[in-house]
Order: structure tokens, then sequence, then C-alpha cells
């Protein structure tokens, strides 16, 4: 069961560790989720309490509705952008010096149908992914990052992290060139490493959202575990 942080008649909110999926996945072998644990251990639980999605290799902060009325308040708040959710990771280089220490970055990708769940950079057909950062720190050929995401599309961070540096007219209209550190699909990662023990490093570190019965504001915060 991942770590439960707070629960009440209409939410729960937990902290999912990596190589856990979010919600059950096509294939029988692939039935065990967040969602599905959480549909077990609350009585009463609507069908699929699932509102947002992590990343498999992904860890941290998720918030599920255990009713209907919060499943729709809460489904409605992230159409909105109106929760916000701040992520840790670290990239596998140190990002071009031009880059300077935070920005934003706004590109365009769609799923690749002959190779999913690959994403691929399109700027006709593509939907837009808008991603604000900032520079933590350099350490040992790596890149500390906050994420702030502004839309949740699929991949997304892993995405504009691992996307080139692309600079026109002194601004960046690309990602930040480097991948995060045991991404296996963006990046350099692989199965066996995984199989090992090696994870990704990316983190859903805040999560910040009204309360669907009381509108009450509500902030959580996990700390990396990397």
């Amino acid at each position: 069961m991942p770590e439960i942080l707070y629960s009440d008649k209409s939410i729960v909110v937990i902290n999912k560790p990596a190589g856990m999926l979010s919600v059950p996945g096509r294939s029988l072998g692939m039935q065990d989720s967040a969602a599905l644990r959480i549909r077990k251990k609350f009585h009463g639980c609507i069908e699929q309490p699932s509102v947002h999605r992590l990343d498999m290799d992904t860890s941290g902060l998720m918030v599920f509705a255990l009713t209907v009325e919060a499943h729709r308040n809460l489904s409605i708040q992230f159409s909105n952008s109106t929760i916000k959710k701040t992520y840790i990771s670290v990239l596998d280089g140190i990002i071009d010096k031009r880059l300077g220490a935070s920005g934003r970055i706004e590109l365009k990708f769609r799923l690749d149908i002959d190779n999913r769940p690959y994403q691929i950079f399109d700027s006709v057909n593509g939907k837009t992914g808008i991603t604000l950062w900032n520079k933590i720190e350099e350490k040992n050929d790596r890149t500390r990052i906050e994420f702030i995401p502004h839309t949740g599309r699929t991949h997304q961070l892993r995405l504009h992290s691992a996307h080139p540096v692309n600079f026109m007219d002194g601004l960046n209209h690309g990602g930040l060139g480097c991948p995060v550190a045991g991404d296996r699909l963006y990046g350099n990662s692989n199965d066996d490493e995984h199989a090992a023990g090696i994870r990704m490093l990316l983190h859903a570190s805040e999560l910040e959202f009204a309360h669907p019965d009381t509108g009450e504001y509500l902030h959580f915060f996990c700390a990396a575990p990397f």
C-alpha cells in the first residue's frame, strides 16, 4: 500500500512509490496500481477514484476522489489548471549555461502512434505543454531542478528535460537538453538498470488544491527521496 498522507470521507492523498502504476494497465499482469489499492482499502470508494496520474517510474503526491462529487470537482480543478504541482528532478548532465538559473519551456508534443507510449515533438499537430523550471544545483555532472508544470501533458517533464536546447534571437525555443536521470524512454537508462534498483529521478513533491467539499485550500509536501 502506498503511504497515505491524508484521508477523509471524500479524498485521499498518497505518496506513490516509483515503480507503481497510478491506474491499472491494459494487460492482466498490470492490474495492481495505486487506484486499485485505494478502492480496496476505502469502503464505498467509487469505481474510478483517479483524477490525475503519475508515470509508473515517477514517485510522489497524488490525490484520489472517493465520491462522485469529489471526482467531478477535482477533475474540473485539474482541467482549469488551478491545482498547483511542483516536482523535483535530477537531470543526467549539466544544462547549457545560456539557460541561466530559471526559465519557461513551451513545446508541442503528440503520441508516436508507431512507438507507443513514446511522445514526439510536433509543432503542427502536437498539444502544447508549458513548464516553469528553477535550477537548484549542479553536482557530479548532474543538474537538480524544480519543475512547476502549468499543463499536464503525457510525459511532459521528461520531454521538456530531454528535448534539445534551441536558441534563436537570444531565447531558448527548445527544452533543457538533458534527460531525467534514470529515464528509460527519453534518457540513457534501461530495463536492466531498473530491475537492479536504479530508478528515474523525478518526484512530485508539492500539491495544492481546494478541498472539493469545503473549498479550503490544502497544501501537501513530500520531500524527494533522492
